[in-house]
């Protein structure tokens, strides 16, 4: 949600700010602006895509800038309520992600003494908060130092300054991190803007306030200069591009087969803190695809470990926690989910052990849980969760793997080779019931009851076609109403104690007329005589089998998007990172 860069550098900031703003396009934007240090503040800013304006953003001129895409909380989408904002003087810019929760009563106090608003974000008042700060001080650096404390809320701050070249970072509890270059510094809200230039980077701390130039980069915490640890990212620049595919999502499904080798020969158990190794119990925390993730994991584990778990909502925990003990997972793509990070806090301060399943080094999960198991699928830049959601499940089928003492070792070495073999499967049959369809169902039992949730969420997600995923038996209890020949139902049908009951299940569904399109395994003598369209995958492990048939609903779901014309790698009305509540 949101996305910021700055530089302060030896080239002209706004074609790299701009380049920069376009790598955070995944995060979700509806308008987008920059500014500059050129003859005073010049600024351009937009509603709509930097594909439509980008031309007038080359003109500024200027070696320090800030750049903003925004996702709009505060205020409709439109050119004024667009970021930098000016303070009354238009000596000063500012960009924000993040929400002001106290916004309200500090403009209304900003009014009462004159200041000017032109949008109605709530970002607006730090500007002028600045501006009253600057007057006294004559310093932007002590002018940020002495207006965070009187924000109320999550925020990055980027800040810049009329015949100043200093670039001033901010933050608290919304990710920044600063790329340290040669002869140029970077800010920005995570990496992909600053790889092409650098691999060095620095992740500000809650509280942190940090002052850019071309060459140096100062940190102070409460106005004391700290020292911050320059960690190497890992991520090639090609990682973050297309590399011939036309869609970043399409590239993203093709990349999981190394996404989850790569996480799961990464993972080292041996870290875990002694709680993690051996529990008697355990509850994960987690919102969106990272819950479906959550949810196949409470299934296998209580069914191949013994040991019990329990899933909630993050968005959930905080004003509904249930009593917890012993271990608490967190699972965040990101490691910046607003409602993720808040359960996190309210579990260490119940005494619980918190370990945290991420994506991204140095995000705030990492400095939040007791533990960190990183995963290994480098960026992903579509929005929809593809390989960051395979790859949290080979960190959370080593987890159990380490608690089954190493049981399924060679099962989940081999497990990128099913991936692999599904990619290609002719999906064109079932895409053409998707396509008309008003609404789908998805089902399935155990696991694949999860897998069927994360379906029906990509479906939606990118196609835009409402879908709902039940437990199978679940249709029967109100919605078979819903049934009908243009109510196509996907159904995942693997062998095991269920599927004698899901072949009748099946049957159940044909009878209401439904079109149905069966995921089941390659040799299935019954499945393919029942239903309308028969998707064989390979018969392997259980663990295996929920990999596979995942993979096949994400290419499910793209095929379709595509068919209808959909912008795949950024929905409608989403954002890739949600960093407020």
């Amino acid at each position: 949600m949101c996305g910021i860069v700055g530089y302060a550098g030896r080239r002209d900031a706004a074609p790299l700010i701009i380049e920069g703003l376009k790598r955070l396009e995944y995060r979700g934007y509806d308008s987008f602006g920059v500014a500059t240090l050129g003859s005073g503040i010049e600024l351009v800013k937009h509603q709509g895509r930097i594909s439509g304006y980008a031309g007038s953003a080359h003109q500024l001129h200027g070696k320090t800038g800030i750049g903003h895409t925004r996702w709009a909380t505060h205020g409709i989408p439109n050119d004024a309520n667009a970021h930098p904002h000016l303070d009354c003087t238009n000596r000063i810019a500012v960009v924000h992600n993040g929400i002001i929760e106290n916004f309200s009563s500090l403009k209304r106090d900003l009014i009462s003494r004159g200041h000017r608003f032109r949008s109605d974000t709530d970002t607006e008042v730090v500007v002028h908060l600045l501006e009253e700060a600057y007057a006294k001080e004559h310093d932007i650096l002590v002018a940020v130092q002495n207006t965070v404390p009187l924000l109320k809320g999550s925020f990055a701050l980027l800040v810049i300054v009329a015949d100043d070249n200093r670039l001033i970072a901010a933050r608290n509890q919304s990710p920044l991190v600063i790329g340290i270059g040669d002869g140029e510094n970077f800010a920005a809200s995570d990496m992909t803007p600053v790889i092409e230039y650098t691999e060095r980077a620095i992740f500000l701390e809650d509280g942190d306030v940090a002052s850019l130039k071309p060459d140096s980069v100062e940190i102070f915490h409460d106005k004391i200069p700290v020292t911050r640890p320059v960690e190497l990212i890992d991520w090639s620049p090609e990682a973050a591009k297309k590399g011939g595919f036309s869609h970043f999502m399409m590239k993203e499904i093709y990349e999981q087969p190394k996404a989850f080798f790569d996480t799961l020969n990464a993972i080292d158990t041996d870290v875990l803190p002694p709680a993690a190794r051996h529990p008697s119990s355990v509850t994960v925390l987690a919102c969106g695809s990272s819950y479906h993730a959550g949810l196949i994991f409470r299934y296998l584990v209580e069914e191949s470990c013994g040991i019990p778990a329990r899933l909630e909502f993050a968005s959930e925990f905080k004003y509904f926690p249930p009593p917890v003990e012993g271990l608490v997972i967190g699972i965040t793509q990101s490691g910046e989910t607003a409602d993720t990070l808040t359960a996190l806090r309210q579990a260490k301060a119940h005494n619980c052990t918190t370990l945290a399943i991420t994506n991204v080094l140095g995000s705030s999960v990492s400095r939040i849980a007791d533990a960190t198991l990183f995963m290994r699928a480098g960026p992903e830049i579509s929005v929809a969760a593809t390989k960051s959601f395979v790859a949290q499940l080979a960190v959370l089928m080593q987890i159990m793997n380490a608690w089954a003492g190493r049981r399924w070792a060679g099962v989940l070495q081999h497990a990128h080779q099913s991936i692999e073999d599904v990619l290609h499967i002719d999906l064109s049959a079932a895409v053409s019931l998707c396509v008309p369809a008003k609404s789908i169902f998805y089902v399935g039992r155990g696991p694949f009851y999860a897998v069927s949730l994360e379906g029906a969420l990509k479906m939606k997600e990118i196609s835009y076609i409402h879908a709902e995923g039940y437990a199978a038996g679940e249709l029967k209890h109100g919605p078979f109403a819903l049934l009908s020949t243009e109510t196509p139902v996907i159904a995942i049908c693997m062998p095991g104690e269920t599927y004698g009951v899901m072949i009748s299940n099946i049957k159940e569904m044909k009878a209401r007329g439904a079109p149905v399109i069966a995921l089941g395994c390659e040799g299935d003598s019954e499945l393919p005589d029942i239903v309308d369209v028969f998707i064989p995958v390979p018969e392997t492990h259980r663990f295996v089998q929920v990999l596979t048939t995942l993979v096949v609903l994400q290419l499910l779901a793209f095929y379709t998007a595509v068919a209808l014309g959909r912008d795949v790698d950024k929905p409608r009305n989403l954002a890739k990172s949600v960093t407020v509540e």
